[in-house]
């Protein structure tokens, strides 16, 4: 899932300065998973904010909603034909929820709530840990589904560098050494040999480094007309 947290309310107090009716919304997914963009967000969200205002002597007006997705169209959509009037919205959305809904809402002042961080997984309630970097050519079956593109601080692809010791690595104790994962799984599963491989580098291309990416599906693209 990606994974955000809200930003400091100072932060957004200040972004939201000039607005006196505001609309406080939330996603319906992975924000929501991971505690800092669902509905019970946005309720903490919009209470905290007029609880400063109030404070400060000002005079606004808060709204809450929550869409499923902000990073869909169609959700956006259904939501705008009853959209009641503010002056700016506050997304508490990830990066791309914030995008599409600048993108469909172009007449709107969209403004995000939340840094978006990483794709990660839970380890336990209320942890996540950033185990994906989305770079555009997974080499999960090299490595036995454990990252080294992410996982390791280098990105290393053949091997663990010189700084790994006892199975961390050199930034810090708390940090597990990828390679050392990677060859205890090795050796788990009997294919301890796969050690022994070079791999080219790898193709930066696919990832961010080469510009913005879009991905179309063909043989799921909607007929346009056009």
């Amino acid at each position: 899932m990606i994974v955000g947290e809200r930003k400091p309310l100072a932060e957004i107090a200040e972004m939201l300065e000039p607005f006196r009716k505001i609309c406080v919304l939330g996603c319906g997914t992975c924000v929501t998973v991971c505690l800092s963009g669902g509905e019970k967000e946005v309720a903490e969200t919009a209470a905290a904010l007029s609880l400063l205002r109030q404070k400060e002597g000002k005079d606004v007006e808060i709204i809450t909603h929550t869409l499923l997705r902000q990073c869909e169209y169609e959700y956006i959509d259904d939501y705008a034909k009853n959209m009641p009037e503010c002056d700016v919205i506050l997304s508490l959305a990830c990066g791309v929820g914030v995008q599409t809904m600048a993108t469909r809402l172009s007449e709107k002042i969209i403004l995000p709530g939340l840094n978006t961080k990483f794709m990660g997984y839970p380890l336990e309630q209320g942890v996540w840990t950033e185990n994906c970097l989305g770079c555009g050519d997974c080499v999960l079956d090299l490595t036995m589904g454990i990252c080294p593109v992410t996982r390791c601080s280098k990105s290393m692809l053949n091997g663990p560098c010189g700084g790994s010791q006892y199975g961390k690595c050199e930034i810090s104790k708390d940090v597990d050494c990828a390679w050392h994962l990677i060859y205890e799984r090795f050796l788990k599963l009997g294919v301890l040999d796969r050690m022994e491989v070079i791999q080219p580098p790898k193709d930066w291309s696919t990832s961010h480094h080469g510009g913005p990416r879009t991905i179309v599906r063909e043989d799921v693209r909607l007929e346009t007309g056009k």
